[in-house]
């Protein structure tokens, strides 16, 4: 029995030695290497807060470019539209207040290629339709030939006459017609 015993006691050593010997670990495989793959390509086919940032920065940016360039042609415009050119009773020649005015007016012109301008006669109420209508035109005429002899294409300015038609100023007395005695302007951009 002892026999039995130390062949028992043995055995079981060898089983606990063969069961010792076998729990190594297994081989690794690589799956933990392709989790962050997949992550990686979930995250770049998502655009970052950082993309839509700037994307919102770039179009605020170009409203305010926008913007800023659209008050800067309406205020040419309305310099341009803001002063009248006026003439003395019967007359067609420019003043020389006049010429001042229109030289600032060849200038902006000159600056801003996209604006093109109609120029408007008019006269006061005295007189035939007809007389008024033609001296309206030779008033338009005359600051469109001296905007062309201070470098103004002529194909970007028309002329218009208006004669007595579209007084400025209602009344009869020389305050009123002498502010109706006049070229004013109405610009476009092209």
């Amino acid at each position: 029995m002892k026999k039995m015993k130390m062949l028992v006691l043995t055995a079981s050593f060898a089983c606990l030695a063969l069961v010792a010997c076998s729990n190594n670990p297994p081989p690794e495989t690589e799956p933990a290497a392709e989790a962050p793959a997949a992550e990686e390509t979930a995250t770049a086919a998502q655009p970052g807060p950082n993309a839509d940032s700037l994307a919102a920065e770039q179009a605020r940016l170009e409203a305010e470019r926008l913007e800023a360039e659209r008050a800067r042609l309406e205020a040419l415009i309305n310099q341009i539209m803001s002063e009248d050119v006026y003439f003395d009773f019967d007359r067609s020649e420019l003043t020389e207040k006049a010429r001042e005015l229109l030289a600032q007016v060849g200038e902006l012109l000159l600056k801003e290629q996209r604006f093109t301008i109609t120029i408007e006669g008019h006269t006061d109420a005295r007189g035939t339709e007809d007389y008024n209508f033609t001296l309206g035109a030779k008033r338009a005429m005359k600051v469109k030939e001296f905007l062309i002899a201070y470098g103004v294409s002529s194909d970007r300015m028309e002329s218009v006459s208006y004669g007595k038609e579209n007084p400025k100023v209602e009344g009869t007395t020389e305050e009123a017609y002498s502010q109706n005695r006049r070229a004013n302007f109405r610009v476009n951009i092209k």
